[in-house]
């Protein structure tokens, strides 16, 4: 019998060969739209990412943030602890969440 040793391949051993589905499974955890900024932060700092995967209600990808954009939007003047991540993607074809 002969033995064969496997080696761990990276995520990023072939780049050019990555789907989109990849690329954005890569760019790190998926979360809610209907989140606040706030959590957003909060869920960055604990899982130690810069940025997240955005999906809808029902659960498709709809949009990516990063760390720098949730910060600029929380210091701005216009934030308040109702500004979820839906609002921040700009998305208007959506009806407005209570």
């Amino acid at each position: 019998m002969t033995l064969i040793q496997l080696q761990p391949r990276s995520a990023d051993a072939n780049p050019v060969h990555r789907t989109a589905v990849e690329v954005m499974d890569a760019a790190g955890p998926q979360v809610c739209d209907d989140m606040s900024v706030e959590v957003a932060l909060a869920v960055m700092a604990a899982a130690r990412t810069g940025r997240l995967v955005v999906c809808d209600q029902d659960d498709q990808r709809i949009g990516l943030v990063t760390r720098t954009d949730l910060t600029a939007v929380r210091d701005s003047g216009a934030h308040t602890d109702r500004v979820r991540l839906r609002d921040i993607l700009g998305d208007t074809d959506r009806p407005p969440h209570p």
